[in-house]
């Protein structure tokens, strides 16, 4: 349900909270879905609380909680720079032409339920993630055939290179055929990771287990709890009392308090009450404005520019992220290697220049400071949602940025779906949101999604490239020399920067909350998975 939002008042007190952090840890939810197998014992979890709730079980929508969680694998993975490498598929190879692709699997693999992860199944897992608006829709896929029961053979109508990242995504997770119904949707998710699932209640927890015949190492971990918690507040106050063991999802206020209690000198710390410390990782995701640039007030790119121009990404980024060094001066940050363009002029705040660009659109300024054209007040409505807990904040920010340079805008506070279904049906106007470029692991196919002829979901919408259209579709149909890639991507990243179809606010950082107990916490900087196979607990 939407709202209107109002400014947040300071935190009460922490008892108010309590309520919420007890009923959740209690596990005060709502009956488990059934997953076709019998009530197990599980031991201690570690507990994760995070803020991505379980909105169904269908992959395209919630595949990558199931990943995350390694309880379903894809054919192939990423590393951390988005390198393919093997996951369900052991080696792969291309023909010349770029239009057969060989995949072999782990011949050892099993799913949960005991059977054989067979190339049938992969098949079938595959073809059910083609079907739009899955991100494997966008690959030129003639055919996805299993020439006998460990190879899987993918046929293309033209060459693809962002084939490979496209099968490391969550969409495209392989499930046992036993997962589906017969009207051909997901009801259990029967994978093959090394976590099976031992009770699932949607929208809110999920425990898995160690699964036995799983064909790698066997996790430290035996079993793990996941819990979503819409409170930012919340999520830090279980990892403070010891509900949690890792928390994801920090709102500033609670990460600088839990920061200055892990800076404590050791000696006024007793051992039974050991601060968490917070893990870090700078991720490939920006905070950006969306526009739509199909309205008369937004098509004009000066207006567009003026509104970049208002925005004090140092400000934002100091006071509300904690570092001044993630105000974003272009869209796609420096931990995306070659698709960082430092030739690019910077972003700038500059409100002297902003109010010049909206002049010279037409736009003047009235009694009341505020600015239209030829009669038309500018009032304008950007959506958000609490998912990130900065988002809220950052809106409220530039609600206000804006208004001192003459537009009027108000925040509403809804879901994260909010934003695509306000795309389809033509109603959205601003969004601000923290887009993930390696949604897929090479960030050519998030792009190609977010800015092809007819826009996307998290990307432009109003507005189109020809420029960046081509561009994209080289460097996902050929393989360029490294020369004409250099060029390729200096010319999508240079239009970008020049239009604004999107505004870059600010990079973004994960900090996680990490319980005194738990060793061997790594971050996945492409979201992926949370690493619990390397996870143990610490000796007391």
């Amino acid at each position: 349900m939407n709202r209107f939002f109002t400014p947040l008042a300071p935190l009460t007190r922490r008892r108010a909270l309590q309520a919420p952090v007890a009923a959740l840890a209690a596990g005060a939810l709502p009956t488990a879905w059934a997953q076709g197998t019998p009530p197990v014992s599980i031991p201690a979890p570690l507990q994760i609380v995070g803020p991505w709730e379980i909105s169904g079980l269908a992959p395209a929508s919630s595949g990558y909680v199931f990943t995350r969680l390694q309880v379903t694998e894809t054919l192939m993975g990423a590393s951390d720079d988005g390198q393919p490498q093997a996951a369900l598929a052991q080696r792969w190879r291309v023909s010349a032409d770029g239009l057969q692709w060989h995949f072999a699997l782990r011949p050892a693999a099993r799913f949960h339920d005991g059977t054989r992860v067979t190339a049938g199944a992969v098949v079938r897992s595959l073809q059910a993630a083609q079907v739009a608006p899955a991100l494997l829709s966008q690959a030129p896929i003639e055919s996805i055939t299993a020439p006998d029961e460990g190879k899987v053979h993918i046929r293309l109508q033209r060459p693809h290179t962002a084939l490979p990242a496209l099968l490391a995504h969550a969409s495209t997770m392989v499930l046992a055929p036993a997962s589906y119904g017969a009207d051909g949707k997901v009801r259990s998710i029967i994978g093959s990771g090394p976590y099976r699932i031992a009770v699932l209640v949607p929208p809110q927890q999920v425990e898995t287990v160690v699964f036995d015949a799983y064909d790698g190492p066997r996790p430290a971990i035996a079993a793990v709890r996941y819990l979503a918690a819409s409170r930012a507040e919340t999520r830090a106050l279980m990892a403070e009392s010891g509900q949690a063991d890792l928390a994801y999802g920090l709102d500033p206020a609670s990460l600088r308090r839990l920061q200055r209690h892990a800076q404590r000198p050791q000696h006024s710390q007793s051992a039974s009450h050991a601060p968490v410390r917070i893990a870090s990782v700078t991720l490939p995701r920006t905070v950006i404005v969306k526009l739509n640039a199909g309205l008369p007030a937004l098509r004009d790119v000066r207006v567009r520019q003026a509104l970049s121009l208002a925005i004090d990404r140092a400000g934002i980024a100091l006071a509300l992220m904690g570092d001044e060094a993630l105000a974003a001066t272009q869209l796609l940050s420096p931990t995306l290697g070659d698709w960082h363009n430092p030739q690019l002029p910077p972003l700038q705040y500059d409100p002297e220049a902003a109010a010049r660009l909206l002049q010279a659109a037409g736009w003047q300024r009235h009694s009341d400071g505020l600015r239209d054209a030829q009669g038309q007040p500018l009032h304008l409505v950007i959506r958000t949602f609490v998912d990130r807990p900065e988002l809220p904040l950052i809106a409220t920010a530039l609600q206000e940025q804006w208004r001192l340079a003459g537009m009027a805008v108000k925040v509403s506070i809804g879901n994260s779906g909010d934003v695509p279904r306000g795309h389809r049906d033509g109603s959205l106007q601003l969004a601000l949101a923290a887009r993930n470029y390696t949604n897929v692991p090479d960030p050519t196919g998030t792009l190609a999604a977010d800015f092809a002829a007819q826009g996307g979901d998290w990307g432009a919408m109003g507005w189109h490239s020809e420029t960046v259209v081509q561009a994209l579709q080289e460097l996902t149909r050929t393989q360029p020399t490294p020369e004409r890639t250099r060029a390729l991507r200096g010319a999508i990243t240079l239009t970008l920067q020049t239009e604004l179809p999107v505004i870059p606010v600010a990079w973004y950082r994960q900090h996680v909350a990490v319980a005194p107990r738990l060793a061997g916490v790594s971050l996945d900087p492409l979201e992926r998975s949370y690493r619990l196979t390397g996870m143990e607990w610490n000796n007391p």
